[in-house]
């Protein structure tokens, strides 16, 4: 046990799914007497201040991402966005060095913020893309992506080392020299339970914007013609938690604006089936609860798009674009096995080890201007 040591814990805010991954961590460093330190911004900062209300947190500064509305010009969106993202970079560089001493911090867990790296204290990095796809530039971004993971003291790769895995090429590389990485088995905050089932279908909605409401938009529409029960969980994180209940001739249909981890284990447990984006968090938490499900990756982006591809290849999980999405393709997920049997990570005092040895060396600085909240 490592009573006392303060470990800041940043993930990315691109939709959900960076943060809800690091709950997980965040509970097992409690569990092993360290003290977690929340950082990020947005919807991701505000879902972590929900799950754990009792710990200290920091707001970082936004990469202000958002998705382009065509999935063709997703890449170009990006390029155009990227002096925003750099600028974010540079700030929270900045913003980690008063933090280190204001904080004093004794380690970092960084999930996908490039910013969020020390010399002074162990640095550690999450991904599961050593290799970061974007089409006929993927050898570039992906060789910019390891040069800036080699600086981390370890990276930690939420999937299996070997066959058969969850990422494929995303989390694996031929040659790995320099970049330390640990394979972790997936992550999830979920937990499988053998419990009577309420739903036919749950629906998740993830994602930035604008992507994020085309998708509810485009579902809510086919439910009309649903036959059954249905639950549609928003990802819409809000102040306060909001459910109505729409009927249909055929469809009792249940929305949540948002749900937090034990209320979403509980619907995930009760439903039958799943329709969600192919996004990397929800990927492993249907491993996890060995869930069959129906995928929708968001236009544009060759993460989700070659994880959705792969899987169905596989025979695991099916998917449809979202243009070409209709109720009646989710009668194909009978005809595929569902994603089960991959184990997930435990000993996590050996993954923490990287920052049993580090003795804090405190020195003199002046008063900073960082304002933090509990």
């Amino acid at each position: 046990m490592q009573y006392g040591k303060r470990i800041l814990v940043a993930p990315l805010n691109w939709g959900l799914g960076h943060a809800t991954r690091c709950i997980p961590l965040i509970q097992a460093l409690e569990n092993h007497g360290f003290i977690p330190i929340i950082g990020s911004d947005g919807v991701a900062l505000e879902l972590l201040k929900k799950e754990f209300p009792h710990l200290e947190y920091v707001a970082l500064p936004s990469y202000k991402i958002k998705y382009a509305k065509k999935g063709k010009h997703f890449k170009l969106k990006m390029i155009w966005d990227s002096p925003k993202m750099i600028k974010a970079i540079r700030r929270e560089k900045k913003e980690l060095k008063k933090m280190i001493a204001h904080l004093e911090l004794d380690g970092i867990i960084s999930d996908n913020r490039l910013g969020i790296y020390s010399k002074k204290i162990p640095s550690v990095f999450i991904t599961h893309q050593l290799n970061v796809l974007t089409g006929n530039t993927t050898w570039m971004s992906s060789k910019m992506h390891q040069r800036i993971i080699k600086k981390f003291v370890a990276c930690w790769v939420p999937d299996v080392a070997g066959k058969p895995n969850l990422t494929g090429k995303l989390g694996h590389l031929k040659k790995s020299k320099g970049l330390h990485i640990k394979y972790l088995g997936p992550l999830s905050r979920l937990n499988k339970e053998e419990l009577p089932k309420i739903y036919d279908l749950m629906v998740l909605i993830s994602g930035p914007e604008p992507q994020r409401s085309m998708f509810e938009e485009k579902v809510m529409v086919q439910l009309q013609k649903f036959k059954g029960k249905a639950l549609v969980v928003r990802g819409v994180i809000e102040e306060e938690q909001r459910q109505e209940t729409l009927q249909t001739e055929s469809a009792e249909i249940t929305v949540f604006n948002f749900m937090q981890t034990q209320q979403l284990q509980l619907a995930f447990n009760q439903s039958n089936q799943v329709l969600s984006r192919s996004g990397y968090t929800t990927v492993m938490d249907l491993a996890k609860l060995g869930k069959k499900a129906f995928f929708i990756p968001t236009p544009g982006q060759y993460e989700q798009e070659y994880l959705a591809e792969r899987l169905q290849k596989q025979g695991l999980v099916p998917y449809a674009t979202q243009e070409g999405f209709t109720l009646s393709e989710l009668k194909r997920i009978a005809d595929y096995k569902g994603l089960d049997g991959f184990p997930m990570h435990e000993d996590y005092s050996a993954l923490f080890s990287v920052f049993s040895a580090f003795s804090k060396v405190k020195e003199n600085s002046e008063p900073t201007s960082l304002t933090l909240s509990t």
